[in-house]
């Protein structure tokens, strides 16, 4: 079963029109736990002077990441939807590195998963971004 909700994960997230458009990859999935990571691209650049990516993008990439930790959660019969999400900015990611987010699924009931992630470019003991958020468990009864 646990391997068949990871396959479901990874099918997921490649058939996400966004997801193929800003070039996201799942690196890593399995028991509440996923890790994305987004290219630096020239398209999702958010200010042409310095070369920073977009806020939007990384943000893109943090919720992406979150629901999939909720689908790979044991507990979980996979399919979510985001319920809250809030993103703490602590910093422009560097211009020219790609950003990775690790999303761990701390928590879970009947109808909400709860999650946490991190981003972070290649300065890995200075994030990004921190994520909290809750998504929905569908299908437990």
């Amino acid at each position: 079963m646990a391997h068949q909700k990871v396959k479901m994960a990874k099918q997921f997230i490649s058939a996400i029109p966004h997801c193929k458009a800003l070039g996201m990859t799942l690196t890593e999935i399995g028991d509440g736990v996923a890790v994305m990571e987004l290219p630096y691209d020239l398209r999702l650049v958010g200010d042409p002077e310095t070369g920073v990516l977009h806020g939007g993008a990384v943000s893109a990439l943090m919720d992406t990441c979150c629901g999939a930790a909720a689908m790979s959660h044991p507990s979980s019969p996979a399919g979510t939807a985001t319920i809250d999400l809030r993103i703490d900015y602590m910093r422009a990611a560097t211009p020219g590195q790609n950003v990775r987010t690790r999303a761990e699924c701390y928590h879970i009931t009947r109808s909400v998963a709860f999650v946490r992630a991190v981003a972070m470019d290649d300065d890995q003991d200075n994030p990004v971004a921190t994520a909290t958020g809750a998504f929905t468990v569908e299908g437990l009864s």
